[in-house]
Parts: structure tokens; sequence; C-alpha cells
């Protein structure tokens, strides 16, 4: 049995993470839980039955008590890693870390020369690893389907209303208060490249902006929130009474829990007269990009091209590897990989099963591996490695670097130069 400590009982520690301890009971318990949001805090102290002396506001209270545990599971936003990372670490916990690391290079590796000092385990949420999804994809490149891999074309499709409610009413949609959107929403794109890939990134270009989400896109007389009487309220897409009210992908997808528990819709709306997630998308402050293309060249000569579009209608990835003796076109959303093969010229199609946690499976996936990992004493290795997510952040923030200059970054001399 693997005792663990949450330090944030958020939508991804609460929600995504979590849930594995109550569905295997035998194999993982939360012992421990710091939350400075009292109603996260209680409702997570009675799903797990925690003690009242093991809960705790802030995680340095927690800290200072001997609270006999093996990981801490560190689910904090995303500035907020590093200090509770490097605290368990020097306590002697593992440490499973909700991405990214941090959107500091310096701050990213000292987790991972932490992690060795200490000689704990250090996991990262790069959870599309974990994915049925992709690991099918994987081991189709390593059987050889493809021939050998050319190239690849990766889009993420955020979908408007995630984009809308997260990137530019929510807790990313500021860099200076989260992280450039290439490290806060895509770092797991990067990740899943130079997976596929199976090699460093070796340089990059990149382009993109804040093109649409911004107050000279106001229509006229738009209020700052929705409620105050929106003149355009019935033809704009982002009115949120229509996406958290009504039936959306955002009210499917639970997202209104975010906003508010409040069940009562008289008492939500009034919520979002006041609520940041009721303001007009155009009257934010936000400045994170809402389009953003990355250009690739890995050391074993693989070309890749990265999309990330705000402005979809589709939800999740959309991915193209060509190869020489074939090609592979994949949805994540419609669950299909299409196989062509160049030699007989047919196509074959292959359904993924559906996966009921989040992100396709992965959420709780990644969580079973980590387990295992610390069930085993060593002898069974994790799908992958801090140090592997290290890479992913050095090409995130290459990118960003990238974007904002308009040069083409070699990946070696940006390490140096930071």
């Amino acid at each position: 049995m693997i005792k663990a400590i949450l330090i944030g009982s958020g939508a991804r520690g609460a929600g995504a993470y979590a849930p594995y301890a109550l569905t295997h009971s035998d194999e993982l318990k939360f012992v421990a839980v710091a939350e400075p949001i009292e109603e996260r805090r209680l409702s997570f102290k009675k799903a797990h039955n925690i003690e009242d002396d093991k809960v705790f506001k802030d995680y340095k209270e927690l800290f200072n008590h001997k609270i006999e545990a093996d990981c801490v599971f560190v689910c904090t936003q995303d500035q907020d890693h590093f200090e509770p990372v490097m605290l368990a670490l020097e306590k002697g916990y593992h440490v499973l870390c909700e991405k990214p690391m941090s959107g500091s290079l310096a701050e990213c590796e000292a987790m991972v020369k932490a992690s060795l000092k200490y000689n704990k385990t250090l996991a990262v949420c790069h959870v599309l690893r974990y994915t049925p999804f992709f690991l099918k994809v994987k081991s189709l490149i390593e059987e050889g389907a493809l021939g050998r891999v050319i190239s690849i074309n990766l889009t993420e499709n955020v979908a408007f209303c995630h984009y809308a409610h997260s990137f530019v009413r929510g807790s990313w949609r500021n860099s200076k208060l989260s992280n450039p959107m290439i490290l806060a929403k895509s770092c797991h794109d990067m990740d899943m490249l130079q997976y596929l890939a199976a090699s460093k990134c070796e340089s990059l270009s990149s382009f993109g902006s804040l093109t649409y989400f911004k107050a000279e896109n106001a229509p006229k007389g738009a209020p700052l929130y929705c409620l105050e009487g929106c003149p355009e309220e019935k033809a704009c897409p982002f009115y949120a009474p229509h996406l958290y009210l009504e039936k959306s992908r955002l009210t499917e997808r639970e997202f209104r829990t975010i906003v508010s528990t409040e069940k009562d819709d008289d008492k939500f709306r009034e919520i979002l007269k006041t609520s940041p997630y009721g303001r007009c998308v155009f009257h934010c402050d936000n400045d994170v990009v809402d389009n953003q293309v990355v250009s690739m060249k890995f050391e074993n000569g693989i070309t890749a091209n990265f999309a990330m579009e705000a402005c979809t209608g589709k939800w999740g990835r959309t991915l193209a590897i060509m190869g020489s003796r074939g090609q592979l076109i994949a949805d994540t959303d419609e669950k299909t990989i299409t196989l062509y093969d160049f030699l007989s010229d047919t196509k074959q199609a292959i359904k993924v099963e559906e996966e009921t946690s989040g992100h396709m499976g992965g959420d709780l996936a990644i969580v079973e591996d980590f387990v295992r990992v610390l069930s085993s004493k060593g002898q069974y290795k994790a799908k992958t490695t801090a140090k592997e997510s290290l890479e992913s952040h050095i090409m995130a923030l290459a990118a960003e670097d990238a974007r904002v200059t308009g040069e083409v970054v070699k990946l070696a001399d940006f390490t140096k130069r930071l």
C-alpha cells in the first residue's frame, strides 16, 4: 500500500489523479492534504477519510509535521510547483508533479537534480504517453508499419469553448500569472513529438499571436461582464450564460463546477455577474496566444510541425505521420487511426477503445504507473522520466523564445544562454 499526500485539491489533483485511490484502495491511500480553499479541502478530507490533524491550508505547515507517507502529489497552480516539489524531495518523499514543472528552466533542472540527489522518483504528468491511443501510434511506428519516419504534423485543437474558459477567463489566461500557452497547454505536445520521433529536438522556429480575444475586437457596446446587458448575447458563441447554464460541451465536461459548485441555475447566474468566468472575452486581462505554430528538426533528421489552435470546433488532437512505407492519420476526438500502406496501396482503419478517465485514460494510467514504480522498489521502470520531461520543457521555452524573437533557435545554444 502506497501512502500519499496531496498538495492542491483542485480539478487536477482531486478530480483527475486522486480518484485512483478510491477505485484501487488496496494500492493507494491519501493520508494528508494541503489546500487553501476550504470547500475543496473539506471535500477531499471527506472523500478520502483523512484524519483531522492531517488536513492543512498551507503545504508549508504540512511539511512541518512528520507525516508518514511514501509520496506527494503536487497539483498546485503552474507557478507554484517548484517549492513544494523541492521540499517534498528534501523531506524524503517521491513526487508526482502536474505539468508544467515550472516556467523557469533553472527550476526545472533543479527539480531533476534534486530527485537524483535524494534518490527519489520524480514523475511529471505528461499523461498523453500513457493513453492507449498514443501507445498504439507508437507501437505502429516501432513495428515498422510506416517504414522510416520522415516527418510528423500534430495539431492541438483546444476548442473555442475550452480556450475561452481556461485561457481567456481562467487561471491560464495570462503568462505572468501562469506561463506562455506553448508551455502551459502544449508542453504535452512537445513531449509527444519527442516521444514519437524518438529523438531530441535540435532546432526550431515559431510564429503566433493573440489575434482575436482582445478589446479592439469587442462588439460595439459590449460590457465588461456578459450579464450587464450585452447587445450581442444571442450572436456571441462565448456568451458566458450560454456556456455554463445551457447544455454545452463545457457543462458536459463539468467545467461549470470549476466556476462554482452551486447547482441552482438562478444562484449560479448571480455568481457569473461578478465571477472572472462571467467576463466578456474581449475585456479580460489575458495575453496568451490564440494561435501558434512551431517547426522542428530532430537530431535523427525527422522534421515536425505543430499547431496550437484556439478557434476550433474539434476538441483534442489530430496527427499525421509520414513514413517511407506508409502514412498514419489519427484523430483523438474520433478515436480513430487510419494506416495507409504504400506497397499494397490500401488503408486500414483502427478504432481505439473508449477510455472513461480524463485525457483519454492517461490521468489514471500515469497514477497506476507511478504507484507500480514505488511498489516495486525500483524493479519496474516508469514509461517516462523527469529527464525526458525536462527536454519537452526546453522545447516549449525555446519555442516561445523563437516566437518572440522571430529567430531560429538551436536548443543547445538556448540552454547555454539561459
